[in-house]
């Protein structure tokens, strides 16, 4: 999960194989700074009592604490407890770092470029290198690996260090656990075993990964969740299903990494080779992502929500199903930013979009029409469906107590806020996109008149129609 300002509570850890949020990079040294953090450089942002960590809640700080304290122990107890490394294990040792390595170095431009791009969830993909060794591995050359693909990152992306402190102990100890949780549900495949031990070692592989992910929700995500300004969501802590999925992909590379090192290791060569493309795939992704979601509330913008809608209604054209067009208007929202401030504003925006998400279906498309508008198109739905939609969607905002901060930094909620939706159906107010938008525009324009707080159906002829 990535990036933010270095003062940002949010921002709990660089990746490194996993899940993370990272940090910008700290301030350079200064003239009167000394690169060793020597007594010129006692202000250095490398030394632990200058780390902004310490300018977080203090509720963050003991849960980050406390959990490193517990994972050390747990890292201590396990590698004292390992098997001696053989000669065959310090072969896949090599093997994997070498691929990691390669993987690394030949993407850092793109991991770097992805990392800058996004402020949420971050899924690094080297997770193929950790979670293949968590599984081959005993656990002091598990640790090994992951200490060796963060030291590489931290020359690389210079993050702050108790980012990276953080977010290394969480990966070693993701990787000593997941390898632990595998031992234990042996023994595993030798020889030309039946059907019955192929599935058996398939379901060992699967809960191994769930295992090994959900360390990384618990520190990270428990981290984000603490460490954010406003209320937490599913989204902004665990990440989009999207991200979710390539985690996921990314576990399951790892575990065709394991396999082919046993059986046949010169073919991990390919592992490192595909790797690559999968990084660049996934930034390709990101960067199409990116032309299609508005930054400041991570749903999609204008271009992105009206090509989906228009291919939506091709298709409602086609079916002749039903279809709606709802555009929510934030009731005096320049308040908001002239009492709280822009950020607090900002907040407020981004809470509603989650909001939106949350309160409408799948299939639903939910849009930011621009300043405090969005939009949500409803296919195949009726008169009163959309009327209902409508309805959940007003008392759900009306709901929502938006923890931010107010012009000098305090905390602050904002909450009872209202809104004005404006509905047009297809094809009874437009045929068209854009005859629809006009149409609800109108109706948002009838529920200002109106009172607000209300929702309104699009007139049907120049005579306007009551507010419902």
């Amino acid at each position: 999960m990535h990036p933010g300002p270095d003062d940002d509570p949010a921002a709990a850890g660089g990746a490194a194989g996993g899940r993370a949020r990272g940090a910008a990079a700290p301030p350079p040294v200064t003239a009167h700074d000394d690169a060793a953090g020597g007594p010129a450089g006692r202000d250095h942002p490398y030394r632990p009592r200058n780390w902004a960590l310490w300018r977080r809640p203090p509720v963050l700080i003991a849960f980050m604490l406390g959990l490193e304290a517990v994972a050390i122990t747990v890292l201590a107890i396990s590698f004292v407890h390992s098997a001696v490394p053989g000669n065959r294990d310090w072969i896949n040792f090599g093997i994997l770092a070498g691929g990691a390595t390669v993987h690394i170095q030949l993407t850092q431009r793109q991991e770097e470029r992805r990392r800058n791009r996004t402020k949420k969830v971050l899924i690094d993909l080297t997770a193929v290198w950790t979670f293949s060794a968590a599984l081959i591995l005993p656990v002091p050359l598990t640790l090994l690996v992951v200490f060796l693909i963060r030291l590489q990152h931290w020359f690389i992306a210079r993050r702050p260090a108790h980012n990276f402190i953080f977010s290394s102990i969480t990966h070693g100890l993701a990787g000593a656990v997941a390898h632990l949780t595998y031992g234990a549900l042996g023994p595993h495949l030798l020889g030309q075993p039946g059907w019955g031990g192929f599935w058996h070692e398939a379901g060992t592989i699967v809960l191994t990964g769930v295992v090994y992910e959900a360390i990384q929700i618990l520190y990270v995500g428990g981290a984000l969740a603490l460490g954010l300004s406003s209320e937490p969501t599913l989204r902004n802590v665990l990440g989009s299903p999207a991200d979710n999925l390539l985690e996921a992909v990314t576990i399951g590379l790892g575990a065709v990494t394991a396999i082919l090192l046993a059986v046949v290791p010169p073919m991990v060569v390919v592992m490192a080779v595909a790797t690559v493309v999968f990084n660049r795939l996934a930034e390709l992704d990101q960067l199409q992502n990116d032309v299609r979601t508005d930054p400041k509330t991570g749903i999609l913008n204008m271009r992105g929500w009206s090509e989906s809608a228009e291919r939506a209604l091709e298709r409602t054209a086609r079916s002749g199903d039903q279809l709606a067009l709802l555009m929510v208007d934030l009731d005096h929202f320049k308040w908001i930013n002239d009492t709280y401030g822009h950020p607090a504003g900002d907040d407020v925006l981004r809470t509603v979009a989650q909001t939106l998400d949350e309160v409408t279906r799948p299939a639903d498309l939910v849009g930011r029409f621009g300043g405090e508008e969005f939009l949500v198109l409803l296919p195949d739905i009726d008169e009163e469906a959309t009327w209902d939609a409508a309805e959940r969607i007003r008392t759900a905002i009306a709901k929502l107590h938006i923890v931010t901060t107010d012009k000098r930094g305090d905390p602050a909620t904002i909450a009872d806020r209202t809104t004005s939706i404006g509905v047009a159906r297809h094809p009874r107010h437009g045929d068209n996109l854009d005859r629809l938008l006009q149409s609800a525009d109108a109706a948002v324009y009838l529920a200002k008149e109106n009172g607000r707080d209300q929702v309104c159906f699009a007139p049907d002829s120049l005579t306007p129609p009551a507010a419902r």
